[in-house]
C-alpha cells in the first residue's frame, strides 16, 4: 500500500451507488481535475464503518471546498450500499449520504490498491490523489478502529499548500500557519523561529 505513494493511482471502472440512489459505472479518469479522497472500509451493515461514512457525509462542503471528491469503497454489491443508505441511521443505516460508493465484488480495486485482508474484506485504506492522478498520501487501519476526518482534511490542505506554493509542509502545520523553503537555509530559518511550536 506504501508503495503506491508518489505513483499514479491505480483507475478502475465499476458500479457506485450515486448520491441520488441510481446505479452508475465510474471511474477515476471521470474526475479529473479534482483532488480524489478514496476511502476503502470492510463491509456495509457493521458498526465502525457507519460511523465513519456518515462523518465523511457531515464534512463533504468542506471537501468540495477544496476541489476534492469523496468515494467510498467496499466489497459489497451495489444493492447492499443501496439498502444501506435506505436503512435509518437510528436502525444502524447510513441514511441518504451524498457521495459514491463503489461496489467492489470482485475485490479487485482492494487488491489494486493493496488492502485487502485474507481475501475477504477492504482494510481502512484512504488514498488522497491530486489533480495529476499521483497518490500523495496513503494511511491504512486495521478493521476495528475509525479514522479521523478532521486529520484527513487537514492533509488535503497541506496538499493543496505545497501544490500551490512550492513550500514543505513542517510536522504539525496547520492552514493559516507558514510552510518552510525546501532548503537547508529553508529549515534552518524556519526552527530558528518556530522549533518551540513543535
Amino acid at each position: 500500500m506504501m508503495g503506491l505513494v508518489g505513483k499514479q493511482a491505480p483507475d478502475f471502472k465499476a458500479t457506485a451507488v450515486m448520491p441520488d440512489n441510481s446505479f452508475k459505472e465510474i471511474s477515476l479518469k471521470d474526475y479529473e481535475g479534482k483532488y480524489i479522497v478514496l476511502f476503502f472500509y470492510p463491509l456495509d451493515f457493521t458498526f465502525v464503518c457507519p460511523t465513519e461514512i456518515i462523518a465523511f457525509d457531515h464534512k463533504l462542503d468542506e471537501f468540495k471546498k477544496r476541489n476534492a471528491e469523496v468515494i467510498g469503497v467496499s466489497i459489497d454489491s451495489q444493492f447492499t450500499h443501496l439498502a444501506w443508505k435506505n436503512t435509518p441511521v437510528e436502525k444502524g443505516g447510513i441514511g441518504n449520504i451524498q457521495y459514491p460508493l463503489i461496489a467492489d465484488v470482485s475485490k479487485q480495486i482492494s487488491r489494486d490498491y493493496d488492502v485487502l485482508f485474507n481475501d475477504s474484506v477492504a482494510l481502512r485504506g484512504l488514498f488522497i490523489i491530486g489533480k495529476d492522478g499521483i497518490v500523495k498520501h496513503s494511511t491504512v487501519n486495521f478493521l476495528d478502529f475509525g479514522r479521523n476526518i478532521d486529520e484527513v482534511l487537514r492533509t488535503l490542505d497541506a496538499i493543496q499548500f505545497v501544490d500551490e506554493h512550492g513550500e514543505a509542509c513542517p510536522a504539525n502545520w496547520k492552514p493559516g500557519k507558514p510552510g518552510m523553503k525546501p532548503t537547508p537555509e529553508g529549515v534552518a530559518e524556519y526552527l530558528a523561529e518556530h522549533a518551540e511550536e513543535l
